[in-house]
């Protein structure tokens, strides 16, 4: 126990220097359009143009550069722009580990046990991927909920004469996001020469959905074969809705059993806190033998458990 405050002091002086690593880049680093402007518009052998220097230094990009020579660079990016975040690998790793300081100096200043920095890191560590997961699952909702009507609006345009990509830039204008983002998105990636398969299949790559992948699928093969398109597609529209008029049904079914499941998972870590704040001294005797270690450990793995029990338990698929 006498190395805690060791690690309390070492977690709190690393999250001081990224905080004000952080504040350092924002007020005195260069735009991240400026850097690319610079990068595109200023090149080799253009009169009056200097030698292109190479930019070194970032502490975001070298950790980009590491993720990407593990493979872990291409699917964390995939996750943030399926939580449409506006960060880089390295940065959302970054404040991660922030986090993991910051928080475990909350849990120790809350609860005045040297001890209680360690839970306090690892929900420090998990709470930037919780927080991508419920973006992840509001972005995924609207989209979902915007499908049909983006579906019937694509098949109507190519009824009344226009083409694929007139269609999708007419879409792009007359819906709300995030589906009006995405289908501008693979209006501008074909305007500067991306293949319509490539663009269409990173936006499945970016929208974890299926009725998109099938709306996908029949655009591709229609491209390739030919065919009346608006037919097929308001056929798709027709199967979307009656997909998520079903999930409705069920989700009102199975709602109780959701909150139930929340409730479980939830109720021993407030339990725990409470008491925690209340008699830190009682609550602390848990922690100081091999015996409490035990049974700490052996309540959350059977709180998990039923929580992820439960969770499957109501999953329906459809």
């Amino acid at each position: 126990m006498e190395l805690a405050p060791i690690g309390v002091a070492l977690l709190c002086t690393l999250s001081i220097i990224i905080m004000f690593a952080g504040m350092a880049r924002f007020m005195f680093g260069s735009s991240e359009i400026s850097q690319r402007l610079d990068r595109f518009g200023t090149r080799a052998g253009t009169p009056g143009a200097g030698p292109v220097k190479e930019k070194k230094g970032k502490l975001t990009d070298e950790i980009d550069k590491e993720l990407a020579k593990r493979g872990r660079s291409n699917d964390l990016s995939v996750e943030l722009a399926r939580a449409d975040l506006k960060l880089t690998p390295g940065e959302f790793l970054l404040i991660r580990f922030a986090l993991v300081g910051g928080v475990g100096l909350l849990f120790y200043i809350i609860f005045k046990q040297p001890f209680m920095a360690l839970p306090g890191g690892v929900v420090g560590y998990f709470l930037p991927r919780i927080y991508l997961g419920i973006r992840q699952g509001q972005r995924q909702k609207a989209f979902a909920a915007q499908l049909p009507d983006a579906v019937a609006l694509l098949a109507n345009s190519l009824r009344s004469g226009y083409s694929l990509l007139q269609s999708m830039e007419l879409l792009s204008r007359e819906m709300a996001p995030p589906v009006a983002n995405e289908f501008g998105r693979v209006v501008r990636e074909m305007g500067l020469g991306i293949e319509m398969e490539t663009a269409m299949n990173n936006m499945v790559r970016r929208n974890a959905n299926d009725d998109l992948d099938m709306t996908v699928t029949a655009i591709l093969i229609n491209h390739e074969v030919g065919g009346n398109l608006s037919q097929v597609l308001e056929i798709i529209g027709h199967t979307i809705r009656e997909r998520i008029r079903i999930k409705g049904e069920i989700g009102v079914l199975t709602a109780q059993q959701q909150s139930a499941g929340y409730l479980v998972g939830a109720m021993p870590f407030i339990l725990t806190m409470v008491l925690f704040v209340l008699n830190p001294d009682y609550m602390g005797e848990l922690f100081r033998s091999v015996c409490g270690y035990m049974l700490a450990c052996t309540s959350l793995g059977l709180v998990v458990l039923a929580f992820v029990l439960i969770r499957r338990i109501v999953a329906i698929e459809i």
